[in-house]
């Protein structure tokens, strides 16, 4: 019956290499008998720069040294195998005569794993060495795992790009014409639950929406995708497109969130009629969209698009109501996620949306474009990029009259 541990078993069962260097010819032949009669192999060296050769050519599990060699001792020897990448996890015990507390204390600092008194005592020996075997075993396996680990992250951080790729396909292209509609979408390092898509109705209305999944990953990405998907069809969901509450209180009914692996979204959901010039508009705990039109001061009035609500999921009694209002000629909408605004300052502060509507009306009065309201964003919040993913619309309304 074998009472050897699986972790003794496997080093036994392989060729394990041990390298000596000794510049006392007679030290070699004892440790070589000595680890040989225990199933290893054994290289020598008899200098300290041959030791390094050695090690660089074999590769050996376990390093036994003298620390007091000409030209080069022990101590310097082992430093330059710790250096190296593929030889740092080898076992590496200093041979020595010195037993005070202070040259042990200087020999680790300088990376030894162990100490081998003299005269060499061969049962102590063995001993050593087969601790110091179930060590650099142990750390093979750590590598190894470690190694293991980053292979899996790549690959998931692929498969997260393919995704992120995808959710960025699906999104609709430019609009022009009477409405004119341009767009940032910015995934952050995360896969996250932003998607927005807008399209026509019929020949006078146009469906506008944003929502925002709560959380990261694909467990955000994927029920955004399949409200993307509901809202496309137009028939799985039974609710009056037209009218932006039905909408919403459809959703809600849908996607309850002890049903959805307790994730919510927000959503900023509207119907321009570009006949009457109205937009019908309701809202489930999102940003609210930004009107923007100008006064006969030539200044920007800003009037904020949102309706009292919750985010869809949270509560299944949650009612959903209608907004209406007047887009005048000249106007913007800008329709955003909470990433544009919640944005980390360099004092560890959060930006706001009082902050992010101050600086949108500044861009405007500029004419400056989305990109440079981004870059704008980035200077005022010392921030390079954006944590979260970062959504943002622009709408803009000829200045003609539309129906013309």
């Amino acid at each position: 019956m074998n009472n050897q541990s699986p972790t003794m078993r496997q080093i036994s069962d392989s060729q394990i290499k041990i390298l000596v260097i000794d510049d006392d010819r007679i030290i070699q032949i004892v440790l070589k008998q000595a680890l040989e009669g225990q199933g290893y192999e054994v290289i020598l060296a008899s200098n300290g720069q041959q030791g390094i050769e050695q090690a660089y050519k074999h590769h050996p599990a376990m390093i036994i040294c003298d620390w007091q060699m000409d030209e080069m001792d022990g101590l310097e020897v082992c430093r330059n195998i710790k250096s190296e990448l593929s030889l740092s996890t080898t076992f590496f015990i200093l041979l020595t005569s010195r037993t005070t507390v202070e040259d042990k204390v200087e020999g680790l600092d300088n990376g030894a794993d162990d100490f081998l008194s003299k005269p060499i005592e061969i049962s102590e020996l063995k001993a050593r060495v087969r601790a110091g075997l179930r060590l650099y075993q142990s750390n093979q396996e750590l590598q190894r795992l470690a190694e293991d680990l980053q292979i899996q992250k790549q690959l998931l951080e692929t498969e997260l790009h393919e995704a992120a790729d995808y959710v960025t396909s699906i999104l609709p292209a430019p609009m022009s014409g009477l409405v004119t509609i341009n767009y940032r979408f910015l995934p952050s390092n995360q896969l996250g639950g932003d998607c927005f898509d807008y399209y026509w109705l019929d020949e006078k209305n146009l469906v506008i929406y944003l929502l925002d999944v709560s959380g990261h990953g694909l467990a955000a990405a994927l029920p955004s995708i399949s409200v993307h998907n509901l809202l496309r069809s137009q028939t799985l969901l039974s609710a009056n497109f037209y009218q932006p509450s039905e909408v919403l209180n459809a959703l809600n009914e849908v996607f309850q969130m002890e049903k959805h692996n307790a994730r919510y979204f927000t959503i900023w959901y509207g119907v321009l009629n570009i006949e009457s010039h109205q937009l019908t508009y309701s809202t489930a705990g999102h940003p609210p969209a930004l009107l923007l039109s100008q006064s006969t001061d030539s200044s920007i009035n800003i009037k904020q698009l949102i309706t009292p609500s919750m985010p869809i999921g949270a509560f299944a009694e949650g009612e959903y109501q209608n907004a209406v209002c007047e887009i005048q000629p000249a106007s913007k909408i800008y329709v955003f996620s909470d990433g544009v605004y919640e944005v980390e300052q360099r004092d560890g502060n959060l930006w706001n949306l009082k902050n992010f509507i101050n600086l949108l009306t500044k861009c405007n009065q500029q004419a400056l474009d989305l990109d440079h309201i981004l870059e704008a964003i980035k200077t005022a919040t010392g921030s390079k990029t954006f944590t979260d993913d970062c959504s943002l619309l622009e709408i803009g309304f000829a200045d003609s009259n539309p129906t013309a």
